[in-house]
């Protein structure tokens, strides 16, 4: 097993940590505040022997014909499961060590599960923007066996020389094998929810200090990449009126793929959502100078849904990433970075020759967990028996009035004119 650990430091903490300390056998790490990523590398013979069905995946269908990834989402609120097949089958027995790091997945920002049919290895990267349960972290890094490669690196951020890299200085370092160490020397964000009351048709809302919207450069457009589940939808036609989208701080729809059919019912809907990319519109210089806040709002629809027995549905709709999309200058050399996720996404639908600057997404409730929850009202499932009774009632109720206004008519014709009805009856 191969491990790398990387730690990079906020770009806004000025605050030192304390120290850095290699020893032997050891790397101690103590009071540093920043992010943390972790990736492991498992060889064949390493996995469980369940490995197969551990690894087999669903394929989706590609929602977007310019990119050959394939796509899927599903909302995961736990890895705990996933924590406990770690523990149980891959973990050695009584390896305490291996116990921790599978029981910190639960608090992973995110977890990537790659899986190499050629070299038959598996890699696992959990990333953590701050300590599960602590500010800071302290860790005392020993290696794993005897087998066991581990790689530590602390990197904090610069400012780069050419407009298209990044840049990070610090060191990197080998658990048992380096032993001395040099240590190195607020962005924009948005907030998202649900305009209230909500009803059937709602309107998401992605809202920016004004004064932090300034592109990087003329040419940049601001972009947001919605993943909306089935049970939404997005009306394409009615985003084709310009007025509409002025309204709403919205400058047009990029990209929209996966289910887009306007009438269906969620419970007839055979794909896991759809996927929207939207370019914003953005606030003057006028506002953004005033410090206010802008706001861009998405209107949105819910399918029909499935009863429930308390007659009522919760929808879970992850928050949308938000991002400039710029140009590279003529002459710009873009060199692959080994951090990046490529292809995972929005990407795929842009020039390779395009740089993203991202806003941070700041949730205020709920936790930190970057989902926002709907109510919709349904059907309760006690209650459809008086549906079914009562259309029946109805029915029947319609067609004995039918019945009788047809009885009427002849009966009040036959005494205005009842010659005209012995005539008819002699003639036959």
């Amino acid at each position: 097993m191969k491990s790398r650990i990387t730690f990079v430091r906020a770009r806004h903490d000025s605050s030192q940590f304390e120290e850095v300390k290699a020893g032997a056998t050891s790397i101690r790490i103590k009071s540093l505040t920043g992010a943390r990523e972790e990736r492991l590398t498992f060889s064949a013979d390493e996995l469980p022997q369940d490995e197969d069905t551990f690894l087999s995946m669903p394929t989706p269908s590609s929602p977007f014909t310019s990119s050959t990834a394939s796509h899927c989402h599903e909302r995961l609120p736990s890895l705990e499961h996933f924590a406990a097949y770690i523990r149980h089958s891959i973990c050695p027995e009584n390896d305490a060590e291996c116990f921790m790091r599978a029981d910190h997945l639960q608090q992973a920002d995110y977890l990537d599960v790659d899986y190499d049919a050629i070299s038959r290895s598996l890699v696992l990267t959990t990333f953590h923007r701050h300590p599960p349960g602590s500010e800071r972290w302290d860790e005392d890094m020993q290696p794993h066996d005897s087998s066991a490669k581990t790689e530590v690196g602390i990197l904090t951020p610069k400012k780069a020389a050419d407009q298209e890299e990044l840049s990070l200085e610090g060191f990197l370092a080998v658990v048992g094998e380096d032993q001395e160490l040099i240590p190195p020397a607020s962005g924009s964000t948005f907030l998202t929810t649900f305009l209230k009351p909500s009803g059937l048709h709602p309107t998401l809302r992605i809202t920016f200090p004004s004064s932090s919207m300034d592109p990087p450069e003329p040419a940049c457009a601001l972009h947001s990449y919605l993943t909306l589940p089935s049970s939404l939808f997005v009306d394409k036609y009615q985003l084709s009126s310009p007025n509409l989208l002025a309204s709403n701080n919205l400058h047009a729809i990029r990209a929209l793929s996966g289910e887009t059919d306007l009438e269906a019912p969620d419970w007839r809907i055979k794909q896991w959502g759809s996927l929207v990319l939207l370019e914003l519109a953005v606030a003057p210089p006028v506002q953004r100078r005033l410090k206010t806040l802008w706001h861009a709002d998405l209107p949105l629809h819910l399918r029909y849904l499935s009863p429930t027995a308390r007659g009522e549905s919760q929808v879970d709709v992850p928050w949308p990433v938000v991002f400039w999309a710029c140009p590279a200058e003529e002459g710009t050399k873009m060199s692959a970075n080994p951090f990046d996720r490529v292809h995972v996404g929005y990407d795929s639908l842009f020039g390779p020759r395009t740089m993203f600057y991202h806003f941070q997404p700041r949730p205020a409730i709920n936790g930190g967990v970057l989902v926002e929850q709907l109510t919709v009202p349904v059907l309760e499932l006690g209650g459809t028996r008086w549906v079914e009774s009562g259309t029946v009632g109805v029915v029947c109720l319609g067609a004995a009035w039918v019945v009788w206004k047809l009885t009427r008519i002849f009966s009040r014709d036959r005494r205005a004119d009842p010659g005209r009805f012995a005539k008819a009856k002699k003639t036959q």
